[in-house]
């Protein structure tokens, strides 16, 4: 008997197996015909009446209908390239100090860091030496012009002298120009304060966002030492879907604030509105702040909420929209009980009614108005257990 009860067990789990293998095998099969096919995997998700009742699940249509109010993008605070300066030095040479970190305000002029190198000594040498040179050749010139207009000196010695003096004139020039790229003015050297080291000084008022170099390392002319901005004309990069973008327009005002601090609101006002749209169809849309402040960040995310006039849109109620992996969805009834996840552009948000645009939605479509997010989590459970 004991025996003969093992058996019936043994028979009966194998039959159990059998039948969901060959389930998950028939469905794999599809799967991989689906893929091989180049085709979108469909997001289906079923429930049967029993199901739909206790959930609470409702399907209507999405409306048509007049909306106004506020269009909420999401962007970050941006810098466009003139407010951006790339600091590096004509001249390679090791770095002596620097006191620099980023995040530190600096101020026009301000030291930021000094460079030691012997071609520094070399290059103050070689001017003072063609100065006094200059000023020899300018005296002979002054002497043998005398001279000339005496006749005491022929005409082809006295155009020597004055050869050689422009020829000092141009070498002294020159080399005054070198000092004065490396930061050395000319003016004020002799010899006695010929310097080793030299100071790589702010160019604008602003701050310090990247410092590449440390003390000791030797630096060469194509190396960027410092990245400086210029904060007056930070701004914000908003993105706008591509249905939105009618409902901009330059000089609008914008609202910012980050997430971290929605209280704390930015005024600005639209300057540009992009002409090109990403692989998402969107667009990006810059923005001037009114007033400047330490609290914006290059590179911290912001929303952005503009004020637009009414117009007619597509619209479900907020419960409607579901949020997936950065992306904004809705459940549309195909059959009875059986619902797709299609992909949507929301927009704007008006008295609890969410803007949408998605392909093959209109105002017959069924959509899933209540409870949505109930279908999302049976999908993502049956996806796990496959």
């Amino acid at each position: 008997m004991k025996t003969y009860i093992l058996i019936c067990v043994v028979l009966w789990a194998g039959i159990s197996c059998s039948s969901p293998s060959g389930e998950q095998q028939s469905a794999g099969a599809q799967d991989t015909a689906a893929t091989a096919a180049g085709e979108p995997v469909m997001r289906l998700v079923s429930f049967d009446p029993q199901q739909i009742r206790n959930v609470g699940i409702e399907v209507g249509n999405p409306v048509l209908q007049n909306i106004s109010g506020k269009l909420t993008l999401q962007g970050k605070i941006d810098v466009p390239p003139q407010s951006t300066i790339s600091l590096s030095f004509p001249l390679g040479g090791y770095l002596k100090s620097t006191k620099m970190l980023p995040g530190m305000r600096v101020r026009k002029g301000q030291v930021l860091a000094e460079l030691e190198d012997m071609q520094f000594i070399q290059l103050q040498q070689d001017y003072l030496t063609a100065r006094a040179k200059f000023e020899l050749a300018e005296n002979e010139y002054a002497r043998q012009k005398d001279l000339n207009q005496s006749k005491a000196a022929s005409d082809k010695v006295f155009q020597q002298a004055r050869a050689e003096m422009e020829t000092e004139r141009i070498l002294m020039n020159a080399l005054a120009r070198k000092l004065e790229v490396i930061g050395i003015a000319p003016d004020k050297l002799n010899p006695d304060n010929i310097s080793k080291t030299v100071p790589i000084l702010s160019p604008i008022n602003g701050f310090v966002s990247k410092v590449n170099v440390n003390v000791g390392k030797y630096t060469a002319p194509t190396d960027m030492l410092f990245e400086l901005v210029d904060p007056k004309d930070i701004h914000l990069a908003l993105s706008v879907f591509e249905n939105d973008l009618n409902a901009l327009s330059v000089g609008q005002q914008v609202t910012a604030y980050a997430n971290a601090d929605p209280a704390k609101k930015f005024t600005a006002e639209i300057i540009v509105i992009g002409k090109s749209l990403t692989d998402d169809r969107m667009a990006e849309v810059h923005c001037h702040f009114d007033q400047y402040s330490a609290a914006l960040v290059p590179g911290m995310f912001m929303n952005g909420e503009v004020a637009i006039e009414r117009k007619k849109a597509l619209t479900v109620p907020e419960d409607a929209v579901v949020r997936w992996e950065n992306k904004s969805f809705v459940f549309v009834e195909r059959a009875s009980g059986n619902f797709e996840m299609v992909e949507i552009q929301p927009g704007t948000v008006t008295d609890g009614f969410q803007q949408i645009h998605g392909a093959g939605i209109d105002a017959g479509s069924k959509v899933v108005v209540r409870n949505a997010y109930s279908l999302l989590m049976k999908m993502k459970n049956t996806d796990g257990e496959g």
